[in-house]
């Protein structure tokens, strides 16, 4: 955690009509007002309303994907089950192939004719059809999560009926979208209080809907290990036993990590471990004695406080431990990026602490990774791609950006999803302010800090630190409605954006959050969708 002390569409897909006998028509609903198209986080680029009628999925609407290859498949699925039975009895049909497109299908297509960028789309929806096209996966899959938000809040719901009376419309509109950073992303504490894979997964799920591409796990601190290393099992039989106020803890195996890691590789999202040194370790020095200056393990720790562990820098086998542990989680993760922490030590001189962070750097480097790090990390000498976590509002990133290094925005007192939304609220902590929507919502991060523009930053990142939040139930509360705020600082363009607007498009959230079971903050500000 991070302390109190820290004072043109071109999209011209023709959709011919099938030589196969059709389906009774259905009967068309009257479009939907303007607004109900407008109710899209993150804004798109472009939106361009019709007139026309809606487009209305019903029994016989198949899925047609093409080309047919494996990863448009797996998004075509990803719809299909999203619609289920809402719309008849069966969940609609995903087929691939070339050639001629039914009418009143949903076509997914991968076309480099597109040009949209390695994550943007073009998603047109007429009465005859839908077409979503994109050059590569990635903006198909964030297409399909536009027209989900499209769709009625009901399609969420499991195991949907609906009467002959109902229908699943979707208003006439063109779209045109990308992001405006590459990162997009929120951290989750599993150190403090663990989560479990399920709540895990959980939140990914809740991620994908916003567009977000990473989860930063923070899986190690001083009240726990969370990950299984193989050549140091004391770390999670011992370090991973408890949490804060003493709970059971708990950790992930090599195959749980394993099926989060591919969980959220289906819904084009990222995972990036963090293991933080060489402070918030205790739960390291708990289990091996040897990583001590003086030999002598301490006490699992159970509370809130910082600064007071580290790594002893001048063994060697401190960096054994390290090369051991960034070996194992650089093979069991496929991203590029492992964040080495590096905030908040007390105990090292600033020539110790600089010389560490190069030698965990080169360790990070050696196992083909590139290094993430909390902005301190910037008083070390910084290798070419380090990638710097700017977290404390009252420092400045140009120190960073002057080694070479993009930024992460992740300022505590915008960001930071644990913090308290009013004096009132019962969980979360206030040391970095009370963070309202308003505040996540209302800030650019290119004119944050002087000295910086778009091309200095990586992206957006929310973290959820976790010393009061014990259960997914909390997590949700503390997440919504101010992750979807992240989410669209760091996707749409900032001439986009403005809190009016967003307010209104965060208040129409709330049947789609009801359907889904989501315990969010019912935050007074915001006019909440019934």
């Amino acid at each position: 955690m991070k302390s109190s002390r820290v004072g043109g569409l071109g999209l011209l897909v023709a959709l011919a009509a099938s030589s196969c006998a059709r389906p009774a028509p259905i009967a068309r609903p009257a479009p939907p007002p303007l607004d109900a198209m407008h109710r899209v986080i993150p804004i798109p680029v472009s939106v361009v309303a019709s007139t026309g009628n809606s487009f209305v999925v019903g029994p016989a609407t198949a899925i047609v994907v093409t080309p047919d290859e494996a990863e448009a498949i797996e998004i075509g699925r990803f719809l299909s089950d999203l619609i289920g039975t809402a719309a008849g009895p069966e969940t609609p049909q995903v087929v691939g192939g070339e050639g001629t497109i039914p009418e009143g299908s949903i076509h997914l297509t991968l076309d480099a004719a597109a040009a949209t960028g390695d994550e943007g789309y073009e998603l047109e929806i007429a009465p005859n059809g839908v077409v979503i096209a994109a050059e590569q996966p990635a903006g198909l899959f964030y297409g399909v999560q536009t027209l989900r938000q499209l769709l009625p809040p009901f399609v969420e719901y499991d195991a949907v009926r609906l009467d002959a009376a109902r229908s699943v419309g979707v208003p006439a509109v063109t779209i045109v979208d990308g992001p405006r950073f590459a990162w997009r992303g929120s951290m989750l504490d599993v150190a403090r209080h663990f989560h479990s894979v399920d709540d895990v997964k959980r939140y990914l799920d809740l991620m994908a809907l916003y567009k977000m591409n990473r989860l930063h796990l923070h899986l190690a601190d001083d009240q726990g290990w969370r990950l299984e290393i193989a050549s140091w099992p004391n770390l999670t039989t011992h370090g991973g036993s408890t949490e804060v106020g003493g709970g059971p803890g708990g950790y992930y195996t090599r195959a749980d990590y394993a099926d989060i890691v591919e969980y959220a590789r289906r819904r084009f999202i990222t995972i990036v471990p963090e293991i933080d040194m060489p402070g918030h370790t205790n739960a390291a020095l708990a289990s091996y004695a040897e990583l001590n200056c003086d030999g002598v393990a301490p006490p699992l720790y159970t509370g809130t406080n910082v600064g007071f562990s580290t790594l002893c820098v001048d063994k060697d086998v401190t960096y054994r431990f390290i090369d051991d542990v960034v070996r194992e989680l650089a093979t069991l993760t496929p991203g590029d990026y492992i964040h080495i922490g590096g905030d908040e030590v007390e105990r090292l001189s600033e020539a110790e602490y600089a010389a560490f962070i190069e030698r965990a750097q080169a360790i990070v480097l050696r196992h083909g990774k590139q290094v993430i790090g909390w902005d301190e990390i910037a008083h070390a000498q910084l290798a070419p791609g380090t990638v710097v976590q700017h977290w404390r509002p009252r420092e400045s990133p140009v120190p960073a950006i002057a080694q070479g290094a993009k930024i992460i925005a992740s300022s505590a007192d915008r960001t930071y999803l644990d913090m308290k939304y009013t004096p009132q609220t019962p969980l979360g902590l206030s040391w970095a302010g009370f963070i309202d929507v308003r505040t996540a919502y209302a800030w650019d991060p290119a004119t944050l800090y002087d000295g910086i523009d778009d091309s200095s930053i990586l992206g957006v990142e929310a973290p959820i630190w976790s010393e009061t939040i014990a259960h997914l139930s909390d997590i949700e509360r503390m997440a919504f409605p101010r992750l979807p705020a992240i989410a669209e600082i760091a996707w749409s363009p900032e001439d986009r954006r403005s809190y009016d607007d967003f307010s209104r498009r965060l208040g129409a959230q709330a049947p789609r959050w009801s359907a889904l079971g989501v315990n969010y903050y019912r935050a007074p500000e915001i006019l909440w969708e019934r």
